[in-house]
């Protein structure tokens, strides 16, 4: 696999090359967030530091992932909950905090390799999916095998993780889903149970539907497809990422 790595820290690009290496990767390190434009859709994932010298690691995420939808972890000391929520938010598929276990990373890695390559050869998203018909709730049309969703006849863009939870809940709309089954399909690994990815996604599908009723809770339990209003909350709520 071809790794992109964005850092601009001579001795961690030299660690983190040399982990990938060893494990047969071949990686292209990029210091400046323009090097990383010119070359991420040549890798087949990419590790994004936050603290590039000539632009914010957010806003280079956000355009990355407008022309690029390749596996991404960011790989950073910001260690605020809110820098990590925007990171999410913004597309990441997994975000790992400095100082870090290099196994760990590595682990991180395969796991999100193997998510996101299931998903883009076709997740296992059950019956519903088999049919080849588009979910539909409310007002919201769920294509499955498109990967789109549309909204009061708007289409509504989703990052790859937000689609992938909203897809897994719609192939099974009667079923109500435990937060640990929806990180063992979506990402690989139950345990994650205690971080928020998984709620981070959720608001966001709510928010950029502008369908709050779209997933519903089950409080102390997990999350199962909702049957939102039509309309919900009036016209001018949908649209952009919280």
């Amino acid at each position: 696999m071809h790794a992109l790595l964005v850092e601009d820290d001579d001795r961690m690009a030299h660690a983190l090359g040399t982990a990938l290496a060893q494990r047969g990767h071949t990686v292209r390190r990029v210091g400046r967030a323009l090097d990383a434009l010119r070359h991420v859709r040549e890798a087949e994932f990419v590790l994004l530091d936050l603290g590039l010298p000539d632009l914010d690691g957010l806003e280079l995420l956000r355009r990355l992932r407008t022309v690029c939808d390749a596996p991404l972890i960011v790989v950073t000391a910001r260690c605020e909950e809110r820098d990590i929520v925007q990171g999410l938010r913004a597309g990441a598929d997994d975000y790992v905090v400095k100082p870090f276990r290099m196994a760990e990373l590595i682990a991180r890695i395969d796991t999100v390799r193997r998510r996101t390559g299931t998903a883009h050869g076709g997740t296992d998203t059950g019956r519903t999916a088999g049919t080849g018909e588009p979910v539909r709730t409310g007002d919201v049309e769920i294509d499955l095998a498109g990967r789109t969703v549309v909204v009061a006849g708007e289409e509504v863009r989703l990052t790859r993780r937000e689609f992938d939870v909203l897809a897994f809940l719609a192939a099974r709309p009667d079923q109500v889903h435990s937060r640990e089954e929806i990180l063992d399909r979506i990402w690989g690994d139950a345990f994650l149970a205690a971080s928020r990815s998984l709620d981070v996604h959720v608001a966001g599908i709510r928010a950029k539907t502008g369908r709050s009723g779209l997933v519903r809770t089950v409080r102390g339990f997990g999350y199962q497809l909702g049957s939102p209003p039509a309309r919900e909350g009036g016209e001018g709520e949908r649209g952009g990422a919280p």
